[in-house]
């Protein structure tokens, strides 16, 4: 640190603010941690990125001077030959790409089924275990195709586990202490699965073109009228994001578990 600036004395936490058009100069950000944080068009000269690490949406960055998100995302797809199906046109396209989540999925369950069960619930770096990863899932599915598209108010299990960013709804559960099962949400996944599969089954191009209609009961989504292609397109992204969120931590478990490491 330079000499000239202070040096706090302990780490410090800035939580639930307010900071747009806000101006750092001379800050010292090293080893800082940025959790849903919204940058979208801020500014940063005479930088250093140096040993950064950023996920997250990167449309329209631009790096001395350069576009990187289309060089991120043609490098992701070289890794990920299942991803570009992630970004589907038509109807037909919606259901391949969720034949191949869940293939992927169930690839994915079976590994995590080869560790204790009691690691399953633990939060790698501080993200969510593998068993709330499959709890928000369930979330997603209520909250983007059960009631946004089926129109179905209040579609939620107990075990239903939003994003930590969203604000409190009444009627939908954040219960972020529960412990359940494994087979036990498995369970609870199967049935979302099934709808899922079902509204894409019987789906068309006009009808995926469409707006839904508003629920007229608060909740998440908003009482509004959202484009189905749309509500689709975040499930599919949650499932698949999430998916790599679990492969990753249980890389983390699995390295432990052959070095016979507890939790």
């Amino acid at each position: 640190m330079p000499e000239h600036l202070d040096e706090p004395a302990a780490p410090r936490r800035f939580e639930d603010l307010e900071l747009g058009g806000a101006v750092f100069s001379r800050v010292v950000l090293a080893r800082a941690r940025f959790d849903a944080v919204d940058l979208t068009g801020a500014t940063f000269r005479a930088v250093d990125l140096v040993d950064v690490e950023v996920s997250g949406d990167i449309t329209g960055l631009r790096i001395n001077g350069v576009e990187v998100a289309p060089l991120v995302d043609a490098e992701l797809d070289r890794r990920h030959p299942g991803r570009a199906k992630m970004r589907p046109v038509d109807a037909a396209g919606f259901r391949e790409a969720w034949d191949l989540l869940e293939s992927l999925w169930g690839a994915t369950v079976e590994r995590a089924r080869g560790l204790p069960e009691d690691w399953l619930h633990e939060r790698v770096g501080g993200e969510w275990s593998f068993i709330e990863t499959l709890r928000h899932l369930v979330f997603a599915t209520d909250a983007w195709v059960r009631r946004a598209i089926l129109g179905i108010a209040s579609p939620w299990d107990p075990l239903d586990l939003p994003h930590d960013e969203m604000e409190a709804h009444p009627g939908v559960p954040r219960d972020r202490e529960a412990r359940p099962k494994l087979d036990e949400v498995l369970a609870l996944r199967a049935d979302r699965i099934a709808t899922v599969r079902q509204v894409l089954a019987g789906l068309s191009d006009a009808e995926l073109a469409a707006t839904t209609a508003p629920v007229a009961a608060p909740g998440y989504p908003a009482s509004q009228g959202f484009e189905v292609a749309g509500c689709l397109r975040i499930v599919l992204n949650e499932e698949w994001q999430h998916r790599l969120y679990a492969e990753r931590d249980l890389d983390a478990l699995g390295a432990r578990d052959a070095q016979g490491e507890a939790p």
